[in-house]
């Protein structure tokens, strides 16, 4: 928090250079197993004048760069859970003084998005909101209720639907590994199925990685959950990238480090079989040339060139390490690679998950 606005503490990695206008605090559901960023947090929702306040703070605090800003973020984890007519107020004196903003996202919860109607999202997007940020993880109902989402495939369809009919961006948030091994398939195949009745803008991927002090952390150590290697990743990936129609959507695994395969990253109507053809490149490596690009790359995140693996030195490294790993206990390697993904999760911001 700043000393004199104040800000959340994530936002997404496509508004990196965006004014960043909190909104709301901290996530109103904040019960879901996979996401450390607010857990043991309470949410609130602040005011209309405080939001003012903060807009003009931030034009004095950056009053020597005020024309360089173009886009806004709106946190945090959930502010279409305000009245429209309130972040309508806030998004116009947003664009009244920060004059050259012209593009306003938020995140939103899929129940949030469902309760607003489609002359609430058009109001919205006269108003300047031009793109939704949503994570719907997965659209299997199993494997929902398994990371205690809150939310159901009707709610991420009703809501997708709406916002894409208003004609404001949708950026929906999937998550590779999520279902484990026992939900693999299905977790694909649905989460498709629904993708493809919304045709959103875009769909990003983020590969699960399990905080160590997660819920789900623990339903792995109880044997209840068991995670997908990267092989495994890489191969429902392949499976949910086969069954999304060739539509004009981003399908974007090159914006999250902690995607395997960051270069398979275009839209699906002009590049999804260039896009399967990477998949099916790595998938026919070997086992050990598969581990090294594993180490490699999430040693080195960006590391995107296969070729890689070539390289006799590096692959001669990699395999003395991945030995030692082995050795040290069973299934050795892998877990070394869950451990490297954790570091580049949120921190939580108490000592403990529940607060």
């Amino acid at each position: 928090m700043n000393a004199m606005f104040e800000q959340g503490v994530i936002r997404p990695p496509s508004e990196a250079s965006s004014l960043l206008v909190r909104v709301t605090r901290n996530c109103p559901w904040n019960r879901c197993h996979i996401c450390p960023a607010y857990k043991g947090k309470k949410f609130s929702k602040r005011s209309v004048i405080e939001v003012k306040n903060d807009i003009n703070m931030m034009a004095e605090t950056y009053a020597a760069h005020l024309t360089r800003f173009t886009s806004a973020f709106l946190q945090d984890a959930d502010t279409l859970i305000l009245p429209t007519e309130e972040l309508v107020e806030i998004i116009a004196h947003i664009k009244k003084v920060f004059p050259n903003i012209e593009r306003v996202t938020t995140y939103a919860r899929a129940k949030s998005m469902k309760r607003k109607n489609l002359d609430d999202y058009q109001r919205l997007k006269e108003a300047g909101l031009t793109r939704i940020h949503t994570g719907m993880e997965s659209g299997s109902l199993k494997v929902l209720k398994l990371i205690q989402k809150g939310i159901k495939p009707e709610d991420i369809l009703t809501g997708g639907l709406r916002v894409v009919e208003s004609g404001i961006s949708l950026s929906e948030y999937i998550m590779p590994g999520l279902g484990g091994r026992a939900l693999s398939q299905e977790h694909a195949f649905e989460t498709a199925k629904i993708l493809n009745q919304i045709r959103p803008d875009f769909i990003r991927v983020r590969t699960l990685a399990i905080h160590p002090m997660s819920p789900l952390q623990r339903m792995v150590d109880e044997g209840v959950f068991v995670p997908l290697n990267d092989e495994e990743v890489v191969a429902e990936i392949r499976v949910l990238l086969e069954h999304l129609d060739q539509m004009p959507t981003h399908f974007r695994c090159g914006d999250f480090s902690l995607n395997l395969l960051m270069q398979v990253d275009g839209r699906l109507d002009t590049h999804k079989q260039a896009m399967l053809d990477e998949i099916d490149k790595y998938l026919a490596m070997s086992k050990e040339q598969k581990q090294a690009y594993s180490l490699i790359q999430r040693t080195y995140p960006g590391m995107k060139d296969m070729a890689v693996v070539q390289n006799d030195g590096l692959m001669e490294e990699a395999r003395r390490e991945i030995s030692r790993l082995e050795e040290q206990e069973e299934d050795g390697f892998n877990k070394y690679i869950r451990s490297l993904m954790t570091l580049q999760l949120p921190q939580l911001q108490t000592d403990c998950w529940d607060g």
